[in-house]
């Protein structure tokens, strides 16, 4: 009777019975890999997409403006590298500092966290579009009045944000410290602060800022 060599006393594998094995497993895997590689479709991502462009209107400054933007254009971007609208500043560019303010049908938002194509059809605010013509809104005259800036970067910012902030307020909009959810309380300097919260002055011109708002708030602060 022959002897055999693959298997162990008792049934035991020998260790060449497991390398056959093993081997016979790769042979067969192998040409199975190859296909699904070769059936699997090429990685594609949105970075890969090629950039696609959106002709818009927007009413700025009361004028209608025609643009043929790239999806991606920040609101912000299309005011100041297709319209040359440059008085909405570019600061963190993240919607932490509020330089980039405007009024979008007559609410404030971050000009640089909103996509251009997602204004299509709405009037858009800049601080160029609050004077007429000579004569100043009265927060612009406010703010030079009470010196409510130093180097004035954030400046046409935090006009526009209040504008938007007043319009708030006589619509009863409360705000994180109004003592109540239903309605505005009374208008006061700690309402003022928190509304402006969002707007960032690096030189620290706040006390005058609130005055320029209270100003134009006319008493009720």
């Amino acid at each position: 009777m022959r002897k055999s060599t693959e298997n162990a006393p008792g049934g035991d594998l020998t260790r060449r019975t497991v390398l056959k094995g093993a081997t016979a497993l790769v042979a067969v895997q192998a040409p199975m890999q190859v296909d699904a590689q070769q059936a699997a479709p090429p990685a594609t991502s949105s970075m890969d997409a090629p950039p696609s462009r959106l002709r818009i209107r927007l009413t700025v400054n009361g004028q209608p403006r025609d643009l043929d933007v790239d999806t991606r254009t920040t609101l912000l971007d299309a005011l100041r590298e297709n319209l040359q609208l440059t008085g909405s500043k570019k600061g963190c560019d993240h919607g932490q500092c509020g330089a980039c303010t405007v009024l979008a049908d007559g609410r404030r938002i971050n000009a640089c966290l909103s996509l251009a194509v997602m204004h299509d059809g709405q009037s858009v605010t800049t601080i160029e579009g609050l004077a007429r013509g000579e004569q100043l809104h009265p927060l612009q005259a406010a703010f030079i009045k009470r010196d409510g800036f130093q180097c004035g970067y954030c400046t046409p910012g935090q006009i526009c944000s209040a504008v938007g902030m007043l319009s708030e307020v006589r619509a009863g909009m409360p705000s994180h410290v109004s003592a109540s959810l239903e309605r505005a309380g009374p208008f006061n300097e700690e309402e003022i602060r928190e509304r402006m919260s969002g707007n960032i002055c690096r030189c620290s011109c706040y006390p005058n800022i609130v005055a320029a708002i209270k100003d134009v708030a006319g008493g009720a602060a």
